[in-house]
């Protein structure tokens, strides 16, 4: 993504099912639910770059003996500072215990993050700053133990202060700023009612059945407690994603299937996907069971996972952002007239490259088809010589954007500093015939397309064209989201503000007016979240419209190259993507009521010059 967004953030849960001699004995070490845990974090890497958590419960632990543990880092490299911490603590045990790895139990009393019960988290930071306090696992501590939480999510809410407000508590500075905060506030609170009431077992179920119908938003939660119990859950509309694996030694669950997989070495159908509304309970004694805590909704899982936000080694995922690729082709012929003889096709680095395969397989498919019918069109009427021209034929492919080093400045006039963000991508010189050649090049999406204007646009006119054509694998992106991505302004959006400047272009900017005073008419009657008022602002144009005129505000003042911009169709999107049709950033069909009271307000926002999150 040329224009970097911050998203999802990733879970790590595991549950030990043997003792720690069992692990000791079969795989070689007794660290071995720590070392998974690791993996299984850092397979999920690109998920968390603010900060990262680890919790663990200790089972069977003698009253009085601290029994839950929580780590957390926001160093650059917070995952590898969290588990040199923890090798810290081993190699300190073994100066006076040398052979201590060998003592299972010994270690487990010793060595704090020795537990059956392992929760990590890799955060990116939405809602709430960036530091240390922000970063999950969040804890509640208690003198009885089946009162203890750790939660850790890949989730944003957006009502926040409602749940607050129902469990009666006044929330401080900190607990504003984190909806995790007010997550475990109703966690907590109907978990210490149950403890009240429950005279053996602890009901888990119902604890979650209880708070999890008061959130708004899309989440996938995972929490261990105090008692030995622990859940996955995720919300009812499928949103965040959640996988999990079982078998005799192990409960796992993360963020992505593929991470599972790497980490344990099992195959595809191995890994099961939680469905909407359902959670993974585990109790004390290592039994497990799927319940359905909220009824499902329309399946509405996030999109952005398969074009973006996952990482691309899952099979099912690859496949689908090829296919992105590969239905741009028809749109792509059409722009360079069918003229691949004179154009280059690259892709602008690095998650754009799957999708660019797939839209090489397309130019690929259609030169088959045009070299098979150019043969029979010639009968009998050719040598070895234009035979083999005619097969030889290839899709111009160049390695065109190199992008440098993440470059920092400390310059903070503006001027200079869009000089330095141009040089963040460079070129390959002597792959552009001068005024001949078209450039086309892939990007997965475009967001604000700032990084476009200031670098890669200005950077691709040094080779002299005939034509730039960008492409986005995803379709435009024109409204907020509030469900773990941050993009909560409507300003930013490239599109959005093509929208507004083509009605300026209609003299009929008091039409943009009209809108705005129908939101706050909304606003004022507390209606905000009974519809999207923001998709009146595109309804007079079509989607090539907006590209157009896209195409115009990503072009800098004086470019003489001409630049062109090509979307994915949402249709195109849907059928790449089939069980992913989460699709609110691009059609403002939001799942819950809560995203259309965002985006709203987010527009509010933009009106009354703002620059604040919609939520």
């Amino acid at each position: 993504m040329s224009d970097p967004i911050k998203h999802e953030c990733g879970l790590a849960f595991i549950r030990l099912r043997k003792p720690f001699s069992y692990y000791q004995q079969k795989y070689g070490t007794v660290m071995y639910g720590l070392n998974k845990l690791y993996l299984l974090m850092e397979k999920q890497h690109n998920r968390g770059q603010d900060g990262a958590g680890i919790a663990s419960v200790k089972l069977n632990v003698e009253p009085g003996y601290p029994f839950l543990h929580r780590l957390r880092s926001a160093a650059p490299q917070a995952i590898a500072d969290i588990f040199r911490q923890v090798g810290e603590e081993v190699n300190e045990l073994e100066k006076y215990q040398p052979d201590v790895k060998s003592h299972p139990g010994l270690l487990k009393g010793h060595l704090n993050f020795m537990g059956e019960l392992l929760l990590g988290h890799l955060r990116y930071g939405t809602q709430g700053k960036n530091n240390v306090e922000f970063c999950h696992p969040f804890i509640k501590r208690n003198t009885v133990p089946a009162r203890n939480l750790a939660l850790a999510g890949n989730f944003n809410l957006v009502n926040t202060e409602e749940l607050f407000d129902l469990v009666n508590i006044n929330p401080g500075p900190f607990q504003k700023q984190s909806d995790l905060a007010a997550m475990m506030e109703v966690l907590h609170h109907f978990l210490v009612k149950e403890d009240e009431q429950s005279q053996t077992q602890l009901d888990v179920v119902n604890v979650l059945k209880k708070a999890a119908r008061l959130f708004d938003g899309g989440y996938h939660i995972g929490g261990l407690i105090g008692n030995g119990d622990s859940f996955v859950m995720r919300d009812e509309h499928g949103i965040r994603p959640s996988y999990y694996y079982i078998d005799k030694d192990v409960i796992v669950a993360a963020s992505e299937r593929a991470a599972i997989r790497t980490t344990f070495n099992v195959g595809e159908n191995e890994v099961k996907e939680l469905m909407p509304g359902q959670a993974l309970i585990v109790k004390a004694n290592g039994d497990y069971s799927i319940e359905q805590i909220l009824e499902p909704k329309e399946r509405k899982a996030c999109s952005f996972e398969r074009i973006y936000f996952s990482r691309g080694n899952d099979e099912k995922i690859y496949k689908e952002r090829s296919q992105l690729g590969y239905n741009l082709s028809d749109a792509v012929l059409k722009a360079i007239d069918y003229d691949l003889k004179n154009t280059i096709f690259s892709f602008i680095p690095n998650t754009a490259e799957v999708a660019f395969y797939g839209l090489l397989k397309g130019m690929e498919d259609y030169l088959n088809k045009i070299k098979v019918e150019r043969i029979l069109s010639w009968g009998k009427d050719f040598d070895e010589e234009k035979l083999s021209e005619m097969v030889n034929r290839k899709i111009r492919v160049e390695k065109i954007a190199i992008k440098d080093v993440k470059m920092r400045t400390f310059i903070t006039e503006d001027a200079s500093r869009n000089e330095m963000v141009q040089h963040v991508y460079d070129i390959t010189y002597g792959t552009v015939r001068k005024g001949v050649d078209t450039l086309v090049v892939i990007d997965d999406s475009i967001v604000r397309g700032t990084t476009l204007k200031e670098s890669i646009v200005t950077m691709l006119s040094r080779l002299e064209p005939k034509k730039i054509i960008i492409i986005s694998s995803a379709p435009q992106i024109r409204y907020p989201d509030c469900y773990g991505i941050d993009m909560s302004k409507m300003g930013d959006f490239i599109a959005f503000r093509a929208a507004i400047e083509l009605w300026k272009d209609k003299g009929q900017e008091n039409c943009v007016d009209e809108i705005y005073q129908q939101c706050k008419e909304l606003a004022r009657t507390g209606q905000l979240h009974s519809e999207n008022i923001t998709k009146k602002l595109y309804k007079p144009f079509t989607a090539q419209q907006v590209s157009d005129k896209i195409a115009q505000l990503i072009t800098p003042e004086g470019l003489k190259v001409p630049v062109h911009v090509i979307y994915q169709t949402i249709e195109s999107l849907h059928s790449a993507c089939p069980t992913n049709t989460g699709d609110w950033y691009f059609t403002g069909d939001y799942p819950t009521n809560g995203g259309n009271k965002v985006v709203n307000k987010a527009f509010l926002n933009y009106m009354e010059g703002k620059n604040v999150r919609g939520y």
